[in-house]
């Protein structure tokens, strides 16, 4: 189980990715996770989160917000961001992975998903045999439920780290 808790990449923040090399790599598909991914937990979508979905689209990219929040929260993030969504996601579980490819019509060799959190975001996107990209949280003021999270996701990263140690991924 742990090699599915492992991200392929670790990044500061999903401003910080370089997608022009992932799509010279061939992936044309995104999806998204919104709350400490791109913004603040509950914020709007913001103009850094504007820019960059309109940036993505512009290079070629298909995006997707997957979240396993409620669709009034959800659709409006996309709305100003101008994406798909798929609300009440379920995560870990990967059937709304699979759903978002299907949305952007791609598959599992040319999609990439980028989350915050270990025990939902990376572990559904690695259960749906997706690329995935873990990136910190935008804001340490979380609800309950996911700073208790937080604890067991410091020691996966612990030996994240360490098995990366000779070998760093940069996006």
């Amino acid at each position: 189980m742990g090699r599915f808790l492992y991200p392929d990449a670790y990044m500061a923040s999903a401003y910080s990715i370089d997608y022009g090399k992932l799509y010279e790599m061939g992936y044309r598909g995104l999806i998204f996770d919104i709350d400490n991914t791109l913004v603040p937990h509950g914020a709007p979508a913001d103009k850094k989160a504007v820019r960059l979905f309109a940036g993505l689209k512009e290079m070629g990219f298909r995006c997707v917000l997957i979240s396993n929040n409620k669709e009034p929260r959800v659709k409006s993030f996309s709305e100003k961001a101008g994406v798909l969504y798929i609300y009440k996601a379920a995560k870990p579980k990967p059937d709304a992975y699979r759903r978002a490819m299907g949305m952007m019509h791609t598959d599992t060799g040319s999609t990439v998903f980028i989350g915050d959190q270990i025990f939902t975001d990376i572990l559904g996107a690695n259960l749906a045999g997706i690329r995935s990209v873990l990136v910190k949280p935008i804001n340490p003021k979380e609800e309950i439920q996911i700073v208790l999270k937080r604890y067991p996701e410091k020691l996966v990263l612990f030996f994240y780290r360490m098995r990366c140690k000779k070998k760093r991924e940069v996006l």
